[in-house]
C-alpha cells in the first residue's frame, strides 16, 4: 500500500510540476519577481498537502521566531527531496537557491527555476563557482532575498555525515549577513534513494540566527555544522 500511495504521489508531483512550470517560464517572466516566487511557493505547499492526504506524511516546524528577517543565508540539512519541496513552500517567497547549473537545463522544471532566479553553479569549477556564490549571493541578499544552500552538496542518509562545503560560510563572511540553520529528519520518512514515502511527522527545527560579522568562514562553518548535526541527532531517527 505504501508503494502504491507513493507512486500516486510521484505521478501527481510530475503533473503539478508541469502545470506550474509552464506559466512560470512563459507569462510568469512578464510578471514582477515576487508573484513568480509566490507561484513557486504555491507549488511547494500543494505538494506538501498531497503528501499529507496521499502518503500520510506530515511535518511540524519549530523555531519560526528565528526567521525574522527576509535577507539571510539559509543553510539546511539535506537528506531527501522533501526539503526541496518544503523549504520552497514554507519559507518567505523571495528565495535564491544555490544549485548545480545542470538542474537549470532540465525541461520545464529547470526553466521554472531560472524564472525565480536560482543561482546555478558548476561545482567542478572550484574557485570560480565559489566566487559566483559570493558575488551573486551578495547581490540577492541586498535585494532582500533568502539565499538557500545545502552545505553538504548532496543528500546524506540519516545517521551519516558529510563534510560541509565552505560556500555558504564564505558568502556569510564576505557579505556580513547572518546564517539561519535548519535541521530536520526528512530522510527517515523519504529515503535518499527510495521510492516509498512512509507515513509520520517530519520534524523541522529552525535555529537561532548566527551572526557572521568579524568571523572567518571556517569558524562560521564549524558553528553551523555543530548546531545542525547535534539538532538532527536529537530528532527521531526511526519510523514509529
Amino acid at each position: 500500500m505504501i508503494l502504491i500511495r507513493s507512486s500516486v504521489f510521484f505521478t501527481l508531483l510530475v503533473l503539478t510540476t508541469t502545470l506550474f512550470a509552464i506559466p512560470m517560464f512563459t507569462i510568469g517572466l512578464l510578471m514582477p519577481y515576487r508573484p513568480r516566487c509566490q507561484i513557486a511557493n504555491a507549488w511547494g505547499r500543494l505538494n506538501l498537502w498531497l503528501l499529507d492526504i496521499i502518503c500520510g506524511l506530515k511535518y511540524q516546524v519549530s523555531g519560526w521566531e528565528n526567521l525574522h528577517q527576509k535577507n539571510a543565508i539559509i543553510l539546511s540539512k539535506h537528506q531527501s527531496a522533501w526539503e526541496t519541496i518544503a523549504l520552497r513552500g514554507l519559507l518567505p517567497p523571495e528565495q535564491a537557491w544555490v544549485l548545480k547549473r545542470e538542474l537549470l537545463w532540465v525541461p520545464l522544471f529547470g526553466w521554472a527555476l531560472a524564472a525565480v532566479e536560482a543561482i546555478g553553479i558548476d561545482r567542478r569549477s572550484g574557485r570560480v563557482a565559489m566566487r559566483q556564490v559570493i558575488s551573486k549571493g551578495t547581490e540577492r541578499l541586498k535585494q532582500g532575498r533568502l539565499v538557500i544552500i545545502f552545505p553538504e552538496g548532496t543528500r546524506v542518509a540519516p545517521g551519516e555525515r558529510k563534510r560541509y562545503g565552505l560556500g555558504g560560510a564564505l558568502l556569510a563572511e564576505k557579505s556580513g549577513y547572518p546564517i539561519v540553520p535548519i535541521a530536520h529528519n526528512a530522510g527517515v520518512f523519504w529515503r535518499r534513494r527510495g521510492v516509498r514515502k512512509y507515513p509520520g511527522t517530519i520534524q523541522v527545527v529552525i535555529g537561532p540566527a548566527i551572526e557572521t560579522k568579524d568571523k572567518f568562514a571556517a569558524e562560521i562553518n564549524s558553528q553551523v555544522e555543530e548546531w545542525i548535526e547535534s539538532t538532527v541527532a536529537a530528532l527521531p531517527q526511526t519510523i514509529e
